[in-house]
């Protein structure tokens, strides 16, 4: 499988919902506040649809030149790019030992059928339990053994963590099973809100 970078990844979900060139990519992910979840610099972001279009995960669709601005190529997503984009949502959800790329992951699941999100989660929290569990016995054992409890706490942080995420966890899949949470590609692009997004980035 061809390899994935994060901002591979959310360019490629940027895609799903139209052509874009670079320039509209770059201000629609600065005004959804993406520079949250990974570094966002125009470099990446052109090196990176550079390396995608190679990887024929995107192509080319157009240029265009509007007064004095650079000429912009426009891009659109391959048949390729997007099966590697759920391939890669599917796995990065599911994973417990990369927390960046699941926080992308969950910000793009979205692009995910609910069907699809649904299975992924339920692997991740089973692999959670696991881990939480391991933690809280961890914590059992050290005290029972008279561990001194300075020594404990970043251990005890990691397990209130764990936990934590297990009962957020739970309670989003609740939401999905009950699919009281409008979900799926189609759920938000004609949203008032969507539109004054891609409106704004396209300026």
């Amino acid at each position: 499988m061809q390899r994935l970078t994060p901002m591979g990844a959310m360019i490629l979900s940027l895609l799903r919902e139209g052509d874009m060139h670079p320039y509209e990519m770059v201000r629609l992910m600065r005004v959804r506040r993406d520079d949250r979840l990974l570094t966002l610099t125009n470099g990446t972001l052109y090196h990176t649809v550079a390396r995608l279009q190679r990887a024929g995960l995107i192509d080319e669709v157009g240029s265009d030149r509007e007064g004095n601005r650079p000429e912009r190529t426009t891009y659109s997503l391959t048949d390729a790019g997007r099966d590697i984009l759920i391939a890669w949502l599917r796995r990065e959800l599911s994973t417990i030992d990369r927390p960046a790329e699941f926080r992308i992951a969950l910000a793009e699941a979205h692009n995910l059928e609910r069907g699809d999100v649904l299975q992924s989660l339920r692997s991740r929290r089973v692999a959670l339990d696991e881990e939480h569990i391991a933690y809280r016995d961890g914590l059992i054992d050290a005290r029972r053994d008279g561990v001194p409890e300075q020594v404990l706490v970043e251990y005890e942080r990691q397990e209130a963590l764990l936990e934590a995420e297990l009962r957020w966890l739970d309670a989003l899949i609740a939401r999905l099973e009950a699919e009281d949470l409008p979900w799926g590609p189609a759920a938000f692009p004609n949203s008032e809100r969507y539109r004054a997004q891609r409106k704004a980035a396209q300026q």
